[in-house]
């Protein structure tokens, strides 16, 4: 989700880790705008505490319509979101940003007074004189400029630049900051509308690309509407609106699991030799991902690219593309790779509060060493992590076990920050290690589909967080791992191994912050010949001076190293 941070802190040559995601950028929350048109604190923050008048709401349908004026950068918006809930209520709220004009608020169809309704800090509160009986429709229409970001992804909001040839290029980009920056929604993990209608207006030259399926486009002498429609639950920062003079690129993937789904690629015109390249990385990817995996999350709507003026994110059935087809040293465009793998973690399984994001981030970017693997072998795998290894910060945990607001868990000193991606990718590296394969990735198929052998049509998406994981990973090997996920995920430090070597002997011992119980398997490697340590019962090997002992010599465990961490971050 938030990857892109990461892209900047750390690309290294590889470029290892974007999330996809997209991610912001740390301390920067100003905006362009004209006097007066400063986004509140409520609105540039997603998730956390969840308001009063949201508590138990869910999203059934959202109908969202948009329309421009490029010259003057406005934003048309015309909403209509179907909300339930189990008891009905004084009050409902969705978010929406305050830089907007609200033109009008509606409820089931009826008109509500502007002394009933109030958003002076981006949480738009309608307070009915007979309160709210759920399920309720709740319209809203609004006009403005929205939120420019000063430097997508990683700040977010609408970025209304220009093609090549001087043609509108615009964008959405919003994870951090969350859907209300440019449509009213519950700006909350479990805020996913069940399906959506998405409805894009623009001038005859431009196309607009979204999310899901295009139901229509129709057209008058001088614009087109393009009708997009999501068969799934959403997730909220993914809807997009891409909008530019695209040309696609287009062709049908034939799934290892019998079924078959379109792929397309939206580009800006030229390049057309580089777009065909990228697209053609696509149908490995996916293979990679179904036979790794499980099936592709949203057959029955698309895999989709689209060309944007920043670097990328993880918009589902619609990735954010703006890598400049490049391609990094293992043979991939690290960033496409990435980001589609938020398809699976992030959007085919969504954390249900933004303090589990290390499953969104750390497992999708396990997905690049795998890959690697995959591509060319247990080098490029090993070489891949090592690359990862480099940017640990360990200050602190991965899961705090509090509601937190994205930019909280994404921004260094605050947060996790970029741990969510390399050490979540490394925690999963040791956990494969100490349960094996078989174990390891039914615990992760599990995690997204609810079975380890699922089915294309026979799933649907979920929400997920840190203890249903150690939950699957306990039931599926018979055994309590709830220790290893204590030390890695709820406190930052990394377990340190311990060597005491003599004339004729070498002892190993784990030395874990709080003396936390930490019974890892440590393989030594004595002359070549290769023996595993059950510590902490077993902990020491005979040995001789002359002999060349390399402990972990295949670099499986996470822990302390002084190459690595011996300098402070």
């Amino acid at each position: 989700m938030k990857c892109i941070r990461a892209w900047q802190g750390l690309l290294l040559s590889t470029a290892v880790a974007l999330c996809a995601c997209t991610t912001t950028q740390p301390g920067n929350s100003s905006q362009t705008a004209t006097p007066g048109e400063f986004s509140t604190a409520y609105t540039l923050k997603s998730g956390g505490e969840i308001p009063r008048y949201q508590q138990g709401v869910s999203v059934a349908h959202a109908e969202l319509h948009f329309a421009f004026d490029f010259d003057k950068q406005q934003l048309f918006g015309n909403a209509v979101l179907t909300l339930d809930a189990t008891k009905s209520a004084k009050a409902v709220s969705v978010d929406l940003d305050s830089v907007f004009t609200i033109d009008g608020v509606w409820l089931n169809g009826e008109a509500i007074k502007p002394e009933q309704y109030a958003n002076q800090q981006g949480e738009l509160v309608i307070t009915p004189a007979n309160g709210v009986n759920f399920p309720v429709s709740v319209q809203v229409k609004y006009h403005g400029h929205p939120r420019t970001p000063p430097n997508a992804p990683w700040d977010g909001g609408v970025m209304w630049d220009k093609t090549p040839d001087g043609s509108p290029w615009l964008a959405t980009a919003v994870q951090g900051e969350g859907c209300d920056i440019f449509w009213p929604c519950i700006d909350q993990p479990m805020g996913e509308p069940k399906t959506a209608d998405i409805y894009i207006t623009v001038p005859n030259n431009l196309v607009a690309a979204s999310n899901g399926v295009l139901v229509e486009t129709t057209s008058t002498a001088n614009e087109s509407t393009y009708h997009w429609q999501t068969r799934s639950a959403h997730n909220t920062y993914g809807i997009a609106l891409n909008i530019a003079p695209y040309e696609k690129i287009e062709d049908t993937y034939q799934s290892i699991y019998g079924n078959s789904y379109p792929i397309m690629y939206y580009h800006l015109p030229g390049n057309t030799e580089q777009a065909r390249a990228l697209f053609d990385e696509i149908p490995a990817m996916l293979t990679f991902f179904e036979r790794m995996v499980g099936p592709y999350p949203f057959a029955d709507e698309k895999v989709g690219v689209v060309q944007t003026p920043h670097l990328g994110m993880e918009h589902q059935t619609i990735n954010a593309y703006g890598n400049e087809y490049k391609k990094d040293e293992f043979g991939f465009d690290w960033l496409l790779q990435h980001e589609f793998a938020h398809e699976y973690f992030g959007n085919q399984v969504t954390n249900d509060n933004w303090d589990h994001m290390w499953i969104h981030e750390g497992l999708g970017s396990y997905m690049q060493p795998l890959f690697a693997q995959y591509l060319h072998g247990d080098i490029a795998y090993k070489a891949y992590l090592n690359n990862q290894r480099k940017g640990l910060i360990n200050t602190h945990p991965i899961v705090s076990n509090k509601p937190m607001e994205v930019e909280e868990v994404y921004e260094k000193g605050v947060g996790p920050a970029l741990d969510i991606y390399y050490k979540g990718s490394w925690i999963m590296h040791s956990l494969r290690y100490l349960i094996g394969d078989q174990a390891f990735f039914d615990s992760v198929t599990t995690l997204l589909y609810g079975t380890a052998t699922p089915q294309p049509g026979q799933f649907t998406t979920v929400y997920r967080n840190t203890g249903d994981f150690i939950k699957l990973v306990n039931e599926l090997t018979g055994e309590d791992f709830s220790w290893f996920f204590d030390v890695y995920l709820y406190q930052p430090k990394l377990p340190e191994l311990y060597q005491q070597r003599t004339s004729d002997s070498l002892t190993l011992t784990w030395l874990v912050p709080d003396d936390l119980p930490f019974p890892m398997p440590v393989e030594v490697s004595v002359n070549g010949q290769l023996t595993t340590l059950q510590l902490p019962a077993e902990n020491t090997l005979k040995v001789s001076e002359q002999d060349i002992v390399i402990v972990d010599p295949n670099s499986k465990l996470l822990r302390f190293e002084a190459r690595y961490d011996a300098t402070t971050k």
